[in-house]
């Protein structure tokens, strides 16, 4: 295997990135931001696609709100896991190991915290998704460059095709995404948490097939990610300024407003407006979070920012749990108390679940150097305590 040595070199320890932090916070809590309507559904997964509000305003608020947070919270979190990754092999880099080495057994406790995810809590896990796409990813990590961007270009192809022949069904009518016939379910106004997880096994197949496009479309992100902090995103320096002006300009200059085209271009447009344009808005997204990040400092919002992404996963799969029990028959069935209320008490959860883990993870971070599922995972996977964290990016010499 021809190995590349990472654009890296440096001091011992490195400096720890607050502008990864405070992204990763942005995204963990952004992924709420979509997945917080299918939670307030009373159909759940099966009714959150159409837009639900009683009137035209209400309407046209809530396809707004979901154009925000649809997808581009996802894509950034995928972004980042590919910096993540390649932050983790620059420091096996530096210590001399082998490479990927242990990390394959991180991708599997991923993959079995993703499946234990999805059965108990939340149909549409990723880190099932993601454990699979980072096996490959890591090995391609340590590849010339040429090899890398050349899977990429694969990867994206694929994508564009497969996007492109779910579109083309879905305009020709062949297939529609409605949730009609299928609200009528109780599933989540009156049956037992039991219940859910036994439809989760039988309904597997439909509830997983959305990893068909998120393993090509990760595969991208996550090979991106490792490009934008090579190509020095996170730096201060004029190359980095430069390298996010024309993130910016790609993602909230052009993918941001055609995204919005296609959230009011119909259901036929789904997919594209799901994932393709997203990703393009994510890239924006992280350049102007890396510039806020530059030129602030402090402030309670941003520490409770940064506490959520130091404590992601935890954030992650916590949030969805809250929300379940908040929403669904087998809690307090708020999503049938406030069916009739329209988006407005949706957005209201969504910043009440968010203050609240910002706290929490802030309070936490206090005494503890990781969140709780991750302190779990790092005893499994090390065998010890950790005394470095990988989110460090060597300073030059």
């Amino acid at each position: 295997m021809n190995h590349e040595r990472p654009n890296s070199s440096a001091s011992p320890g490195g400096t720890r990135i607050d502008a990864l932090d405070l992204a990763r916070g942005i995204a963990i809590l952004g992924t709420l931001g979509t997945n917080i309507w299918i939670f307030t559904d009373p159909a759940g997964a099966f009714g959150w696609v159409s837009p639900q509000g009683d009137g035209p305003v209400e309407g046209v608020v809530e396809t707004l709100l979901l154009t925000l947070s649809n997808g581009k919270f996802l894509a950034l979190l995928s972004i980042l896991f590919g910096v993540g990754l390649e932050l983790q092999y620059r420091s096996a880099a530096r210590r001399g190991r082998r490479w990927p080495g242990r990390y394959l057994l991180r991708a599997l406790l991923l993959f079995v915290e993703g499946l234990l995810h999805y059965l108990l809590i939340f149909e549409f896990d990723v880190l099932t998704g993601y454990a699979i796409v980072s096996v490959h990813v890591a090995f391609l990590v340590a590849r010339r460059d040429r090899v890398r961007r050349t899977w990429l270009a694969i990867a994206a192809a694929v994508h564009l095709l497969l996007i492109g022949f779910l579109t083309s069904v879905l305009l020709t009518g062949n297939i529609t995404l409605s949730g009609e016939e299928q609200t009528t379910t109780d599933l989540y106004t009156s049956a037992s948490w039991a219940e859910q997880v036994l439809t989760r096994i039988e309904l597997a197949g439909m509830f997983r097939a959305e990893l068909i496009i998120i393993i090509p479309l990760s595969t991208v992100l996550f090979l991106a990610g490792i490009e934008v902090l090579r190509a020095g995103t996170f730096e201060a320096s004029e190359r980095g300024k430069h390298v996010r002006r024309r993130m910016l300009v790609l993602g909230l200059g052009i993918g941001f407003p055609l995204n919005l085209v296609t959230a009011f271009a119909g259901v036929e447009w789904f997919f594209v407006d799901r994932y393709v344009l997203p990703p393009i808005v994510a890239f924006g997204l992280l350049a102007a979070i890396v510039e806020a990040a530059e030129r602030t400092r402090g402030g309670l919002l941003r520490k409770g920012l940064i506490a959520t992404g130091r404590t992601a996963m935890t954030c992650y799969v916590f949030q969805n749990l809250i929300c379940s029990v908040l929403c669904y028959g087998w809690g307090l069935g708020l999503a049938v108390t406030f069916a009739d209320a329209g988006p407005w008490w949706v957005v209201a959860l969504w910043a009440g679940v968010v203050a609240l883990f910002m706290s929490l993870a802030w309070l936490w971070l206090r005494r503890f150097t990781r969140g709780p599922l991750e302190l779990i995972l790092h005893r499994v996977y090390s065998g010890r305590r950790a005394r470095e964290s990988t989110d460090r990016i060597p300073v030059r010499e």
